[in-house]
């Protein structure tokens, strides 16, 4: 880099829609696809860096790319800093509120950044934050996809050498749902760690009385049994269930997970490393879960957040998806059942440009 310092000097921001090999089912829809914005911050020094962030539906991918876009002159010329802007934009956002495509802009800027600044340094992100490389335990994502459907990606995932896996559930009836983890568990083998997933779809009465029933079945955890946001609410299930209650992937920003570790609504904690806001926010909660000696995983971004587990002291699981795999020139590698972080400069995150081109929205 020499003697000085980089500084932002553009930003280049395009839209995808990546279709999955197969629909992702959750007992509220089906996702066919990613909508992604590619954030790519350019430096004076030649050096750039990468982001995506994901916006669910394409109705959004539009008005997030412009509100990246957006950023750029109040960064232009700042330096290659990514605490300091974090904190710059923070501020500038603190009346309108750091949460939903606002918080989405954020952290693109934020992921970019990183990338860039790691990058400039010639070194693996993980390096830069003072960790080393080291294989993670990943897990293996199965749907809404009924008994016959979760047993066979069980199987899937088993024959890969994957030690977790984990389901999405809520179906009709508790049996069903116990059938479905029952099936994965024949077809997986004793040795899988089973996961389950409501999004959200429970009342907390719904869920106590489910959770009596699913207790017995050895889960590694059940996820977001009830609203993201009703704390008390995962409070009392977490109080009275048996099996562990994971949290996080809806929480916007370090201070939701505060709220939420406050009220003891969760054992376990898997923030979204763009919702929790990039970067600088997982270093943040990564502290924060430390300091409480809760466990923590990741949500979605598996090669940026593989790279922030490395750097997490309480790093627990690491959930694998390979939606975004077409555009990305190096995936993350999956050996043996084990997520393989290697010591590329940068966060991980490159283009396959003919792949970008081929799936532009």
């Amino acid at each position: 880099m020499g003697h000085s310092s980089p500084t932002i000097d553009a930003i280049h921001v395009r839209a995808v829609r990546v279709p999955m090999s197969e629909p992702h089912r959750t007992a509220s829809g089906a996702v066919a696809e990613s909508p992604l914005v590619l954030t790519d911050v350019h430096t004076d020094a030649g050096v750039s860096g990468h982001s995506i962030v994901f916006t669910y539906t394409p109705a959004a991918l539009k008005p997030t790319a412009e509100l990246i876009r957006n950023l750029e002159p109040l960064i232009k010329g700042d330096a290659l800093a990514p605490l300091e802007v974090a904190q710059k934009l923070a501020a500038r956002f603190r009346l309108l509120g750091t949460q939903g495509l606002v918080g989405m802009a954020l952290a693109a800027i934020d992921m970019a950044l990183w990338d860039a600044l790691a990058r400039a340094h010639r070194l693996p992100l993980v390096r830069l934050l003072g960790g080393t490389e080291k294989p993670l335990r990943p897990y293996g994502a199965i749907g809404y996809d009924g008994v016959p459907g979760s047993a066979k990606t069980a199987e899937a995932w088993a024959r890969r050498g994957f030690t977790g896996i984990k389901a999405k559930i809520g179906y009709p009836t508790v049996q069903e749902d116990v059938a479905v983890v029952r099936a994965m568990r024949q077809a997986a083998g004793d040795g899988m760690a089973i996961m389950v997933d409501y999004n959200q779809s429970l009342s907390p009465v719904e869920a106590l009385e489910r959770l009596r029933a699913l207790d017995g079945e050895g889960l590694a955890w059940v996820e977001e049994p009830t609203l993201a946001h009703d704390y008390a609410g995962h409070a009392r299930v977490a109080g009275e269930a048996a099996t562990p209650i994971q949290c996080g992937e809806n929480w916007w920003g370090v201070l939701d997970m505060q709220h939420a570790i406050d009220a003891q609504a969760s054992d376990y904690v898997m923030p979204d490393v763009m919702k929790i806001g990039g970067v600088t926010g997982w270093l943040k909660a990564a502290a924060l879960a430390s300091a409480k000696g809760i466990l923590m995983s990741n949500h979605l971004w598996p090669e940026v957040s593989a790279r922030l587990l490395c750097c997490t002291p309480t790093a627990h699981w690491l959930e694998y998806a390979d939606w975004w795999n077409p555009i990305l020139a190096e995936p993350l590698l999956i050996e043996n059942g084990l997520a393989v972080v290697n010591d590329t400069v940068g966060s991980g995150v490159a283009w396959n440009e003919d792949a970008v081109a081929r799936f532009a929205a």
